[in-house]
């Protein structure tokens, strides 16, 4: 899979992704990351990629003609047109099936703004899909995009250790993670429950299900109507929900 991101800040982003598990995936070619520099595609001799916006109004607008022109420059050689993402908190909100969904893709190009956004013509010649990590402003779309990337690419074979480990994470199924422990077996008074230490794999799973249940109940409640959830589920969550009242 290939990952092409459009910015004004390319160092901020190889910074951010060219560490960790990221990193490591990037150095063994499990992905592409191709940063391009949307600054270089500008015809002011002072490299000017902004302007202020027509009908007045505060801050400036990034050109379309640039953006543009770092467009093409990525997709000249491929065969079919990829998916352009743009981080806007006007998009959809990101999740974990979005992720999956985007994982799926050869080629998927990461669209950056600042100032006060980008100039609408171009996005609507480019931008396939209007994505948002949250009901916030940031001052560009670099973060959100590093978010996105990191959270696509462990989806990608080999990029996690254990790729057992991302099929049983929080949202994989509708609910969020039960609560892991490790060495030492005690500490500051509080001990690891007794199920995990029993060595029994099938009461250990049972146990992991019902704290998923019990999390997803007190923490993100609202998760739990797109669950999928089995009729044992549902016994279980009854009887927490009575002992939440």
């Amino acid at each position: 899979m290939r990952f092409h991101v459009m910015t004004l800040f390319p160092d901020m982003v190889w910074n951010g992704l060219n560490t960790s598990i990221t990193g490591r995936a990037i150095e063994k070619n499990l992905f592409e990351l191709n940063v391009a520099n949307i600054r270089d595609y500008s015809t002011d001799k002072h490299k000017h990629v902004d302007d202020y916006p027509y009908g007045g109004g505060a801050g400036m607008v990034m050109q379309p003609g640039p953006v543009y022109d770092c467009y093409q420059d990525i997709v000249k050689d491929m065969k079919k047109k990829p998916r352009v993402v743009y981080m806007t908190p006007q998009g959809q909100v990101f999740s974990q099936a979005i992720a999956e969904e985007l994982s799926k893709e050869e080629d998927l190009i990461f669209l950056c703004g600042h100032y006060e956004g980008i100039d609408d013509r171009v996005l609507d010649e480019i931008v396939t899909d209007y994505l948002s990590i949250g009901d916030y402003v940031l001052t560009g779309g670099e973060l959100p995009a590093m978010v996105m990337i990191d959270s696509i690419s462990r989806l990608l074979p080999g990029v996690l250790n254990n790729d057992v480990s991302a099929e049983y994470e929080s949202f994989q199924d509708g609910l969020l993670e039960y609560p892991q422990y490790t060495r030492p077996e005690t500490f500051r008074g509080q001990k690891v429950p007794e199920v995990l230490l029993s060595g029994h794999h099938g009461n250990i799973e049972k146990w992991r299900r019902e704290q998923s249940l019990k999390r997803t109940l007190e923490r993100r409640p609202e998760l739990l109507e797109g669950a999928e959830l089995t009729k044992e589920d549902k016994k279980t969550l009854e009887k927490l929900r009575k002992n939440l009242i």
